[in-house]
């Protein structure tokens, strides 16, 4: 074995894994096994420390390195499992320097760290879709939220440093760029002029003309600029799926939650999305059982999801992180969380369902990401009838469906 990297969470610690990967391959390490962490929720840092504590018993002389937002929030402690070798900070894990330091723990103050720098990727491995990151960081405080603290305040990359990645990956076959952040709609506050992620986009497509598409990560639903709906409507080449990070749809849990929207601002912004763009589909993220929430403000979230159109979901148990407003709240009891969570998703999967079922006799273009699977612009699943080339975009008619895929004719 030479570098193994385990990678838990967003598509931003999927973007820095490959970083690492390459920083620690020019460092000459070998039988390494890096942990890219989460911190987003205490079932996702239990699932990592099993991961450290399984890969130990797997290789001992194996040399254990952790990193990401759990190790940067809490570096002791992932320090003291047995196989750790080194921690290394969410900062420190993006620069050449800390992968030949000798230090046990290379962990800075994330919250003094202003700048953050562009990381040019040459491949995602046999990955068709390649992430870009654009920004770093939050300034918001959500009170359930603790990765402000491993990832520390908004940054952005600048739009020259970001085209120039794109047209690397373009040059090396990639047909489509997702780009991602810890507070996408946050992206150009730092930067001079302020330009907004719409501009960024809207500048992006205009000067790649080759790129065929263009994808988004998550974005909060009431931060979207006028370039971005510009966008919406007028450019095919961004996909026709937006996920939205919504959280709940009770107006009192999101004032407790201090987000930035109301449920209004999510329904209304959907409403204009699929006015502009028909078609369009639509992700988001909820937390169920958040403290405080009643049966009819759970119940507020759950006509949500049909209300403002959401198909795709990402549905999570609330869970307390030290730290946070939210954990001095008493918490409502965990069964009591899953089953709203099972419920939330049953939801979500049957307007996915029924989506697909639309989509039949409709023709679309899906992304190949393996022989015979891959995506349709709108993030719709697709099975392919042949083996078809990965990376490569297929046309074809959609002629059939299930509750969990659509099948597509490459003949």
């Amino acid at each position: 074995m030479s570098i193994d990297i385990l990678t838990f969470g967003c598509r931003l610690n999927a973007f820095e894994s490959e970083v690492m990967r390459g920083h620690a391959e020019a460092a000459g390490l070998a039988d390494t096994i890096i942990v890219n962490t989460c911190a987003v929720t205490a079932e996702a840092e239990r699932q990592a420390r099993q991961s450290v504590r399984r890969a130990h018993r797997a290789n001992p002389a194996a040399r254990i390195i952790v990193t990401g937002c759990a190790a940067q929030i809490d570096p002791l402690s992932w320090s003291r499992l047995e196989g750790v070798t080194r921690v290394i900070g969410n900062v420190e894990k993006l620069t050449p320097a800390a992968w030949t330091a000798p230090e046990a723990i290379q962990v800075a103050d994330i919250m003094q760290v202003r700048q953050t720098a562009a990381h040019l990727i040459e491949g995602f491995g046999t990955r068709a879709r390649a992430f870009i990151e654009v920004q770093q960081g939050c300034d918001h405080r959500c009170t359930f939220c603790i990765i402000p603290y491993g990832r520390g305040p908004s940054r952005s990359i600048p739009m020259g440093a970001i085209a120039d990645q794109i047209r690397t990956l373009i040059a090396n076959g990639y047909h489509e760029i997702v780009l991602t952040g810890v507070d996408l709609t946050s992206y150009g506050t730092d930067l001079p002029g302020t330009p907004r992620l719409g501009q960024l986009i809207r500048r992006l497509l205009a000067a790649i003309p080759e790129l065929p598409r263009l994808r988004l990560s998550s974005i909060d639903p009431a931060e979207i600029d006028p370039d971005l709906w510009h966008v919406i409507e007028h450019e095919p080449r961004l996909m026709p799926h937006l996920h939205l990070s919504v959280q709940a749809g009770s107006d009192m849990i999101l004032k407790r939650m201090k987000r930035r929207h109301l449920r209004h601002h999510v329904i209304e912004a959907t409403a204009r999305a699929r006015a502009l763009r028909p078609g369009i589909a639509f992700g988001a993220d909820l937390i169920a059982g958040f403290p405080t929430e009643d049966e009819p403000m759970f119940n507020d979230t759950l006509r949500l999801i049909d209300e403002a159109g959401l198909d795709y979901l990402h549905v999570f148990p609330y869970s307390a992180r030290k730290l946070t407003p939210a954990a001095r709240i008493p918490a409502l009891p965990m069964a009591e969380r899953r089953a709203r969570a099972a419920t939330l998703r049953a939801a979500g999967a049957r307007r996915a369902a029924a989506r697909f079922q639309s989509m039949i006799g409709s023709t679309i273009t899906a992304l190949a990401e393996a022989p015979i699977t891959g995506h349709a612009e709108n993030f719709a699943p697709v099975r392919f009838t042949r083996a078809v080339v990965p990376g490569s975009l297929i046309t074809g008619r959609v002629i059939g469906a299930d509750a969990t895929t659509i099948t597509l004719d490459a003949a």
